[in-house]
């Protein structure tokens, strides 16, 4: 199974001319973020966790020709704005993509893309199967999906499990009984905002405290705001076993 990071970068770390600091001007090919988000390929089906506002684009570069299931995190913009382009899929795959989501982010797609789910069918349109998903696990053909549930300040997300890979975003505390389900992980993805404390995100130093904790053999960092660094800055500053993300990384799970 690969693993293939599509973005690693937040709202807030989306290289913008106006900003002018070194990460957003910089030339190395690693601080170019887009939004969070990543590719899984199995032998029987293509999924993405998350789709963006920069989802088009994403799956352009990554040359992904099937799209067989979206699996949402939560509702915030920068993880679903990008649901409307999955119709290029439909049309070439004549059906529908498979959407998993719980209860409250289904909610939000539908105030986000009423015509996908008013039942007027209008030529066109992006056409979903949805599944609603709580903590419970779920399979996506051969994938086993073992979800954990993180806060992000305090609304409710959620990362995945599958085999000895754990992928979680937007965290900023994690509960005793939801670590249980991350450890044994040999890979870790955990979002890092930024050195500076935030109200919703770990910071640089809560992810690698909470790396160490886990005790994965390698940890990702992804999530990353420009208000981090340059790739090459922070790379240095970290222990062996934890590294940043950058997009295109593909992994093999």
């Amino acid at each position: 199974m690969t693993i293939t990071f599509l973005g690693t970068g937040t709202s807030q770390g989306v290289p913008v001319i106006a900003c002018g600091c070194e990460v957003c001007t910089s030339a190395d090919a690693y601080d170019k973020r887009l939004r969070t988000s990543i590719l899984i390929e199995a032998e029987d089906k293509t999924i993405v966790i998350d789709s963006g506002p920069d989802f088009r684009y994403q799956m352009l570069r990554a040359g992904v020709k099937r799209l067989d299931a979206i699996v949402y995190t939560h509702e915030h913009k920068d993880h679903i704005a990008g649901m409307d382009d999955i119709r290029a899929f439909n049309y070439f795959q004549q059906g529908p993509v498979d959407v998993y989501a719980d209860f409250r982010v289904q909610r939000a797609l539908a105030r986000e893309f009423p015509y996908v789910f008013d039942g007027t069918g209008y030529p066109g349109i992006p056409q979903v199967t949805v599944h609603p998903i709580g903590l419970d696990p779920f399979n996506i053909g051969s994938v086993k999906f073992i979800p954990i549930e993180v806060l992000h300040y305090r609304l409710p997300v959620l990362g995945f499990r599958i085999n000895d890979f754990t992928y979680i975003t937007d965290a900023k505390t994690v509960s005793e009984a939801e670590k249980e389900k991350i450890k044994g992980s040999k890979i870790l993805v955990i979002n890092a905002l930024q050195k500076q404390t935030h109200i919703s995100h770990f910071t640089l130093d809560e992810a690698i405290d909470f790396a160490i904790e886990i005790g994965a053999e390698t940890t990702y960092l992804t999530h990353i705001s420009h208000r981090l660094g340059k790739h090459q800055d922070i790379s240095a500053e970290l222990p062996p076993n934890i590294r940043l993300a950058y997009d295109g990384l593909k992994l093999e799970i």
